[in-house]
């Protein structure tokens, strides 16, 4: 494993750089540039167990507030992904929505759904969900009656972290940990290096295919079923 000391140390080395030449704000931007692309790797390679940077210290679920009568819902820019969207009834229940396309329907949604009730479908609009229909207070619990399960992106390094105490680690498997290293080093050697460029990026795909591989070998307990429902073999 790697802290974030060690991750600037070695990528410095990569560079045969040092803090004057590739000054610490220059490369925790390319850090934690590489840390968000390697999280969004591993969001889209992970299967039933949705990976999430283990840094973070609460799960990747939302509540919120519903408004009575009100359609639309704000959501985090860092919530890379909506997965599932639930309201509570007034049994104290959480119940699923459907998710549904609001470009494709006939008319605008307020034409649609008129009337405010219990939600049974969500559209995705920008950084905002749209509940159909609008909640109404006697029909749903509005206070923490919105639950959004997201994916959301990596807890990147600040500054502080890196200073003091600067032993933060990526929330990611710890063997591929210097593959930011090596993508931090992209940048500074095109400008200076470049003939180590084409070397590196073998050594960053080598690593990215071995780390997605793991994130997709993690669901080894699940039993896999073959099933021949919904095939018809007319």
């Amino acid at each position: 494993m790697a802290t974030v000391t060690n991750l600037n140390l070695e990528a410095r080395s990569l560079c045969d750089a040092d803090t004057n030449s590739y000054q610490d704000a220059a490369l925790l931007r390319a850090i934690n540039m590489a840390y968000e692309r390697v999280v969004g790797w591993l969001i889209q390679a992970s299967g039933d167990w949705q990976f999430d940077d283990t840094n973070f210290t609460d799960l990747p679920i939302g509540l919120a507030t519903m408004v009575d009568g009100q359609y639309d819902y704000s959501f985090a820019s860092r919530h890379l992904e909506i997965r599932r969207v639930a309201v509570k009834h007034t049994d104290g229940k959480f119940y699923f929505l459907d998710p549904v396309d609001a470009l494709s329907m006939s008319d605008p949604i307020e034409t649609l759904y008129p009337t405010s009730g219990i939600p049974t479908e969500y559209d995705k609009q920008g950084g905002s969900l749209f509940l159909l229909p609008a909640p109404a207070s006697g029909s749903v619990t509005l206070a923490s009656g919105l639950k959004v399960y997201f994916a959301r992106t990596a807890d990147i390094f600040t500054s502080t972290e890196v200073s003091s105490p600067g032993t933060k680690e990526p929330g990611f498997a710890s063997p591929w940990h210097y593959i930011l290293s090596y993508m931090a080093a992209i940048p500074y050697c095109m400008k200076y290096h470049k003939d180590r460029v084409a070397l590196y990026n073998l050594e960053i795909e080598r690593m990215k295919q071995e780390l997605i591989a793991h994130y997709t070998r993690r669901e080894r307990d699940t039993v896999q079923y073959i099933s021949t429902g919904g095939v018809s073999f007319k």
